[in-house]
């Protein structure tokens, strides 16, 4: 038989490649030509720079000084843009004392709710925008951006100014650091994507512990200009060292279109569920963290700086529950540690935010403390859930897309909270919160239902 007469052979000629024919009995010789043949077109794709010839998939570091540097650095940007969204009562509180003492505090709550609303809600396009460029120019005009936001922000004097200044542009600059920080992490940690997003998050809780303490000891010291500079000097430094660290595994998917709306997402179950139970605990949580420091001076008798260190406690706590769920979450399954820590929110607030809130100070910092380590969990563990049911080299897109949506509640939650409190009172404006909480833990617990393929078991590490 003539070896020309092989097609195998022919092709591998032409390729200037020397190779005995083999024998017509013999067949082993044909997985070694396709396995040639697979390497060679290998070999052409990523000559070509096609960035998905490897699968991101296949093996996470898990560990390394590079990949525990990216942590460190979402820690450090987290700590300046998450940090802020949630020590941002205070800042409310006092703008509707003094310069916004003109307006009602649902006028104010508008103001912080923009503020969270965007930096949450334009995950939707700064997530596609991540995975197809990184997240080095990302993070560097959003770190540019909300530094000048904050020194402008001991500039503003009328409504407007602060709804521009703080609501717009501190917005639209802390979706860029937010969701460039989370998703850094997801990139380097699968098994371990629990604990890690929790330490990561953990520089939003010190944001949210220090950045209360700072203004508390600053505002009547040097007033409310220079308070919010040196916030700004502060931010300053975090953003110089964050950026330096962060750093993307996956190569940018530059060829791909960016879709700021996927809809298709959606058809997964699984992930509807768990957007509209995102979207209840973000009213919770951040109608929490807006109304606290009002419900305190409004419908108490307790001290003036009683919200200052309700939020600090809060935080505080929050740091731990977000490392402790964050490394049980990794054994015990992501969505069973967050199903439990939500469980737990609404029985404490049933049992001791809702009947002793108002009368004894000492339950409602005992309140404040479990509140604040199980919500610390939710922030921790729901990027964490979302990662789950995506790959990695799409975490931004589905990120985002959640966002978008659960974010609507930040925007309405704050107003909606100063208004139940000055009309129908606290315990009505408790009850709210509880009832909204129940919903959300029902529905996250049809959405780990749905990861089951609708076969409950107590048991399944989800």
């Amino acid at each position: 038989m003539d070896p020309n007469a092989n097609p195998l052979v022919r092709q591998l000629s032409t390729d200037s490649t020397t190779i005995e024919a083999p024998n017509q009995n013999d067949t082993s010789a044909l997985p070694t030509l396709a396995t040639i043949n697979e390497k060679t077109e290998s070999t052409d794709v990523r000559a070509e720079g096609h960035d998905a010839a490897i699968d991101p998939e296949d093996q996470f570091p898990e560990g390394g000084l590079r990949a525990w540097s990216v942590v460190a650095g979402a820690m450090l940007l987290l700590y300046p843009s998450f940090g802020f969204m949630v020590s941002i009562g205070p800042v409310q509180d006092y703008l509707n004392q003094n310069q916004l003492s003109d307006y009602s505090s649902r006028d104010v709550g508008w103001i912080p709710s923009v503020f969270v609303y965007l930096a949450l809600a334009l995950g939707i396009w700064i997530g596609p925008l991540f995975d197809r460029y990184g997240p080095r120019w990302i993070a560097l005009i959003g770190s540019v951006g909300y530094v000048v936001m904050t020194f402008l922000l001991a500039q503003c004097k009328v409504y407007y100014q602060f709804m521009l200044c703080l609501g717009v542009l501190g917005g639209l600059c802390g979706a860029m650091l937010t969701t460039t920080s989370l998703a850094c992490v997801a990139h380097w940690f699968k098994e371990r994507r629990g604990l890690t997003q929790g330490i990561a998050m953990i520089g939003s809780s010190f944001g949210g512990l220090t950045i209360p303490l700072i203004l508390r000891a600053t505002f009547p010291r040097y007033g409310y200009q220079w308070s919010m500079r040196i916030l700004g000097f502060t931010f300053l430094a975090c953003f110089v060292m964050g950026n330096i660290l962060m750093r993307a595994r996956i190569p940018p998917r530059r060829h791909t279109k960016i879709k700021v709306i996927s809809l298709s997402i959606f058809g997964d179950l699984r992930f509807s569920l768990l957007t509209v139970a995102i979207f209840c605990f973000e009213v919770v949580l951040f109608g929490a963290l807006g109304i606290v420091p009002t419900y305190a001076t409004i419908s108490t008798d307790y001290p003036a700086d009683t919200g200052f260190y309700l939020i600090s406690t809060m935080n505080g706590v929050s740091s731990i529950g977000r490392l402790v769920t964050g490394y049980f979450s990794d054994k015990f399954g992501r969505f069973n540690t967050l199903l439990v820590s939500a469980v737990v929110a609404l029985i404490v607030m049933l049992a001791i935010w809702l009947p002793f809130g108002q009368h004894n100070i000492g339950a409602l910092y005992g309140f404040i403390a479990i509140f604040g380590f199980m919500t610390g969990c939710w922030m921790a563990l729901v990027p964490a859930c979302i990662g789950q049911l995506c790959r990695a080299d799409e975490f931004g897109k589905y990120y985002g897309t959640s966002y978008f949506i659960a974010s609507l509640s930040t925007l309405v939650c704050i107003p909606i909270s100063g208004e139940l409190l000055e009309v129908v009172g606290a315990q009505a404006l408790v009850a709210f919160f509880c009832a909204i909480l129940a919903m959300g833990t029902v529905t996250f617990a049809a959405s780990r239902w749905a990861c089951l393929r609708w076969k409950w078991d107590w048991t399944s590490k989800v």
